[in-house]
């Protein structure tokens, strides 16, 4: 399994970012040519070898040929942009999707439908450029997942079109304001509007550990140079072995509780409230507490994008007035659904898959459960006819 991790020590923005991707092994000729299929003038890309503070990469820059002549794009006109252009389908998406999140964060600010939304940076040349670009190198690396390190905002004032703003600016906030961060390190805007939407719209999880060996190291050198903190943007190429024996490789979260004061008719509902709310298993462990007192930990493992939502409904549904976290790695198998037909009926099969050969199999319960009542036989019996079916 292929991983791209963001390590954003320094921020991110749009051209670092590009530079970063071509430091890391994309052809810069290929992204040139790509972004000739938006089918606009006006602009070329500009690569270069630079360093800050010792630290060397790759400089991208977007060069606007005739500044005067800018024009500023809404919503509506780049999306007519991206989606007459010959592109392909993913990079659409992705590109779109990354412009969606500026104008909901600007249209949030200003208060006002997106589709009104007056683009200034981001409707400029660079600013498409840097967005479609990025897309376009993401699906040149074909990686299987995209990690990233809490975002550095910085500190400070920024200039911006309406005016000076502190950093984070209003729309960046916006923008980041679910996922981790953090600021200070430098008194600039270490992370753009640009920057940190291209990582909200492609990053499957943000974390600080690198648990797998790192292949390719990259950094994508910033425009700026006036701070002892190299304005650079890292990024690291993982290779999990695991991945190529048909695992995958997740990061969770583990909440537990301890209980001994709760009417024990009410763990049914508490079960399915934390179901419902996107939990990955739910499990209960008798325990003893102090005083000997017979009671229940409360196991509930979870992505972390549903972390709160978790915890709020265990402190709504049950009795408990404390509860503890951790972040846990799981390994997880494989797995494939298929349907079979037998002599009983369609049965949908669950299998999982380890180093290329199938180790589980079995029928999935509501569909034997549902044939063994309609042929009035018992569930074992049920079973080996349609595993003798298979």
């Amino acid at each position: 399994m292929k991983i791209l991790y963001y390590d954003c020590f320094a921020g991110i923005s749009g051209d670092m970012n590009l530079g970063a991707m071509i430091d890391l092994g994309v052809d810069p000729a290929f992204l040139k040519e790509e972004l000739r299929k938006l089918n606009i003038d006006g602009f070329h890309l500009e690569v270069s070898k630079d360093s800050r503070r010792g630290i060397s990469g790759t400089k991208a820059t977007v060069v606007i040929e005739n500044p005067d002549n800018e024009k500023h794009r809404h919503l509506r006109h780049i999306e007519e942009l991206i989606n007459q252009s010959t592109l392909s389908e993913h990079v659409k998406t992705t590109s779109l999707k990354i412009f969606d999140l500026i104008a909901e964060a600007e249209a949030k600010v200003h208060r006002i439908d997106k589709q009104k939304v007056h683009f200034h940076e981001v409707g400029a040349l660079d600013s498409i450029a840097d967005i479609v670009g990025a897309a376009i190198c993401l699906d040149f690396l074909k990686v299987d997942k995209v990690c990233s390190s809490p975002i550095q905002l910085g500190g400070g004032m920024v200039k911006c079109a309406h005016g000076i703003m502190p950093v984070p600016a209003p729309a960046t906030a916006e923008i980041v304001q679910s996922i981790p961060v953090k600021t200070g390190l430098v008194q600039h805007e270490a992370t753009t509007p640009t920057g940190a939407a291209i990582l909200v719209a492609i990053v499957d999880e943000f974390t600080e550990q690198v648990n797998f060996p790192i292949q390719k190291i990259a950094y994508g050198i910033g425009q700026r140079d006036v701070s002892e903190v190299p304005n650079v943007l890292r990024v690291y190429l993982l290779e999990s072995e695991l991945g190529s024996n048909n695992t995958s490789i997740e990061q969770a979260y583990m909440v537990e509780c301890n209980i001994d004061d709760m009417n024990p008719e009410w763990y049914d509902f508490l079960f399915q409230k934390l179901f419902e709310s996107g939990a990955s298993d739910v499990f209960l462990t008798p325990i003893i507490m102090k005083k000997s007192r017979p009671a229940n930990r409360l196991s509930v493992l979870c992505n972390k994008n549903i972390l709160s939502g978790i915890k709020e409904v265990i402190f709504n549904h049950s009795t408990s007035i404390g509860l503890i976290e951790y972040m846990l790695t799981k390994t997880v198998l494989d797995r494939q659904e298929n349907e079979i037909e037998t002599e009983l009926g369609n049965v949908r099969f669950k299998s999982s898959f380890y180093k290329g050969r199938e180790i589980h199999s079995k029928p999935e319960f509501d569909d034997l459960r549902k044939l063994a009542n309609l042929h009035d036989i018992s569930l074992s019996d049920a079973e080996k006819i349609i595993n003798k079916n298979r």
